[in-house]
């Protein structure tokens, strides 16, 4: 004998993703606008080798000239630390914004 078809039984998931009624949304509050920050444009990578007690060089003109440390420049420029050494120095590339 053939089975009896049943009405379907929602599931709870589906349940719980239904739309609310248009009533109940009306009467919250509107969303909040935020502003977004103007995005950062930064200019040209410098390197910037770090030595093991932690003195800061670039390389101008030949010549290793010292350097605000890695801590300073971060507060205004972007870091990044690159995986190769340069005689036992770490290596930073190191973004200004313009």
């Amino acid at each position: 004998m053939a089975q009896k078809r049943r009405a379907p039984i929602p599931n709870k998931r589906q349940v719980a993703r239904a739309p609310q009624s248009e009533v109940r949304r009306s009467l919250l509050a509107s969303p909040v606008l935020m502003e977004r920050a103007e995005p950062i444009v930064y200019g040209k990578p410098f390197i910037v080798a770090e030595d093991s007690s932690k003195n800061t060089f670039v390389y101008k003109q030949g010549a290793w000239v010292p350097h605000d440390s890695i801590a300073e420049i971060r507060k205004t420029c972007l870091v990044k630390e690159l995986p190769q050494r340069l005689n036992n120095m770490i290596r930073y590339e190191v973004r200004a914004p313009e």
